[in-house]
């Protein structure tokens, strides 16, 4: 995958303490340390850098939420498959490593307020000029999609007046796009984000329309895992999920790390 450029810069100035928490807060419980765990190799959301030091989307995230609450913030590494064991052992206080908010995860742990989506998103030729995409924009069209996803679903359910061409691999469906084989390609948008960008893609594409972000089809989203007991700590997470949304710091966050907006 390739990562986009400045993708490995140290995150932006943080709250001072005192500065942590507004008027309308200050009823909450303060935690002195969050320790977190995540995964390492999952670029560019956790992964080390060519200095082996750990970065990415999900540290920078989970490190401007402890300078949101003006606690220390301890990010220890796990395969992925240890991170939620060990969680519910107490080895940790949260899991921050891109683990989607699903039935089967709630029966674990909990979740905090989403703090990025998963959508899925429309591709085709920079040249094709301006396309109506919806399902009567897009009758008769030529869309690659990869077999057996919840985008071909999406597709059979809601655009069956387009002509659907199903691939085996991603990377087929993407190629039908390149050599003019489909109109458009419809994918997972953070995986476009980065084919657009790189150079498999030939400079070739953009995104055409907005994001689908159907639950049922394309998840309900991504969280920071809690332990169920632990509702303190999920609400002030969430607390802090809220001021960085509202003073911009997340958006800045998100285009470090995804200059093509996938969301």
């Amino acid at each position: 995958m390739h990562l986009p450029a400045g993708a490995q810069r140290a995150p932006a100035p943080g709250p001072s303490p005192e500065q942590a928490l507004d008027s309308k807060d200050q009823g909450l419980p303060r935690r002195v340390a969050i320790r977190f765990l995540t995964d390492s190799d999952f670029p560019p959301f956790n992964y080390f850098d060519e200095d082996n030091v750990l970065t990415g989307f999900n540290v920078d995230v989970a490190r401007a939420v402890c300078l949101e609450l003006a606690a220390a913030c301890d990010i220890q590494v796990r395969p992925w498959a240890e991170l939620l064991p060990a969680l519910r052992r107490g080895e940790a206080d949260a899991v921050i490593a891109s683990h989607a908010v699903s039935g089967s995860a709630l029966r674990a742990v909990d979740f905090t307020d989403r703090y990025y989506h998963t959508p899925a998103r429309f591709a085709g030729k920079r040249n094709a000029g301006r396309l109506e995409i919806t399902p009567e924009g897009l009758e008769g069209k030529k869309i690659a999609v990869t077999k057996g996803t919840a985008h071909e679903a999406y597709l059979r359910t809601f655009f069956r007046d387009s002509s659907i061409r199903a691939f085996e691999t991603p990377e087929l469906a993407r190629d039908a796009l390149i050599t003019g084989a489909a109109e458009l390609l419809f994918d997972d948008g953070l995986s476009l984000v980065f084919w657009l960008n790189g150079t498999a893609s030939k400079a070739c594409c953009e995104f055409k329309g907005g994001p689908f972000a159907e639950p049922k089809y394309f998840g309900d989203g991504v969280g920071i895992a809690v332990n169920r007991e632990d509702g303190q700590l999920r609400t002030l997470i969430n607390t802090a999920l809220r001021r960085l949304r509202e003073s911009g710091r997340m958006e800045e966050l998100l285009l470090r790390y995804f200059p093509l907006r996938a969301f």
